[in-house]
């Protein structure tokens, strides 16, 4: 039997990493590319759960449903943190905010 491997694995491991590396781009790039990457994680599974032994590559499917997750979940908090602080302070509080963490940087 020839095995091969799944379609889209190898792009929901980069997904999920672009995911972790967006949350820090104030979430959205991360929850895009955390969305992407389990839509293609659901399509791979669906196929890999027809015939198991005809693909070889399910571990980086799975990691790759992994990172898409903790990026996801990394994003949605950057999010709703700069929603809360945008809420309690208003925009001059984020943007010293903002400053500040620049500062410590130098």
């Amino acid at each position: 039997m020839n095995q091969q491997n799944l379609p889209n694995a190898t792009a929901v491991l980069v997904l999920g990493i672009f995911s972790i590396v967006g949350c820090c781009c104030y979430g959205i790039p991360g929850i895009i590319a955390g969305i992407v990457g389990l839509v293609l994680y659901n399509k791979d599974k669906a196929l890999y759960m027809q015939n198991p032994a005809e693909y070889l590559n399910y571990n980086n499917l799975n990691t790759g449903r992994i990172l898409c997750i903790i990026g996801l979940s990394l994003s949605a908090l950057n999010i709703l943190s700069m929603i809360v602080l945008l809420a309690t302070g208003g925009w001059g509080a984020y943007m010293e905010k903002m400053q500040e963490l620049q500062q410590m940087g130098r």
